[in-house]
């Protein structure tokens, strides 16, 4: 079985920063695309961050030149560093991971239960 436990959710003030942290753990043989998703209340779970293996990234619009995503291959964690936080960044985040538990088995899609980010105005 594989987890993903995230950290560093709480309350800021608008233009401030955050850093979320997921770490990856249990029955891991590789891990490709980790990301972050975010949902806030009424709405759709949308991308924020992707990052492959190799350290491609890809950014939702909305967050480009704000939030920065990174990962630690060897500690199986990924971060997402939220600054100039506004308002509308108010959400659930989530972790995700593209995980191959062996090396026969295809790789599955893993999620965090998700850390709580609220931006006061």
């Amino acid at each position: 079985q594989v987890q993903l436990v995230e950290s560093g959710g709480g309350l800021v003030q608008a233009g401030g920063s955050l850093r979320l942290s997921c770490a990856v753990s249990g029955s891991i043989f590789s891990i490709s695309t980790m990301g972050w998703y975010r949902q806030a209340p009424g709405k759709q779970r949308q991308l924020v961050a992707t990052i492959t293996s190799g350290g491609s990234t890809n950014y939702a619009d909305s967050v480009k030149g704000r939030f920065t995503i990174s990962r630690d291959n060897a500690k199986n964690t990924v971060y997402l560093q939220m600054n100039s936080l506004k308002s509308e960044d108010t959400a659930v985040y989530y972790c995700h991971a593209n995980v191959k538990t062996d090396p026969v088995t295809y790789a599955m899609n893993f999620w965090g239960k998700g850390t709580l980010v609220t931006v006061s105005s």
